[in-house]
């Protein structure tokens, strides 16, 4: 297996929904986003997003995008003006999503990820 980071197969979109922030990430190929539906899971993310996701992670698949989008409620402290967190937007989760590690199984050379 090789190990990769989740921005070497795929991009990121995010920002807030009231108290949660909402993180797309969008595969650059058909093999990424079927690899990323089995092995980005909700409890994935929020492992992932421990320290800052208090609520629960819910992923909703767009395949004719190859996205998949997440909502992780209770991360923004509030949200906007009501919290003290330095981004009660979420702006900057879409990047921290993608510094995400994930083994690539062998039969998934990583040739076939990239653009």
């Amino acid at each position: 297996m090789t190990r990769i980071h989740l921005e070497d197969i795929a991009h990121a979109r995010s920002g807030d929904k009231g108290d949660g922030s909402n993180v797309g990430i969008v595969a650059y190929t058909e093999a990424g986003y079927g690899f990323l539906r089995e092995v980005l899971t909700p409890e994935r993310v929020k492992r992932h997003f421990a320290a800052i996701c208090l609520g629960e992670i819910e992923r909703f698949e767009v395949p004719n995008l190859k996205a998949l989008n997440f909502i992780l409620h209770d991360s923004l402290g509030g949200g906007g003006s009501e919290s003290v967190k330095t981004d009660a937007q979420g702006k900057t989760h879409g990047q921290a999503m993608l510094r995400m590690e994930l083994d690539l199984p062998a039969d998934l050379p990583l040739a076939l990820l990239k653009p």
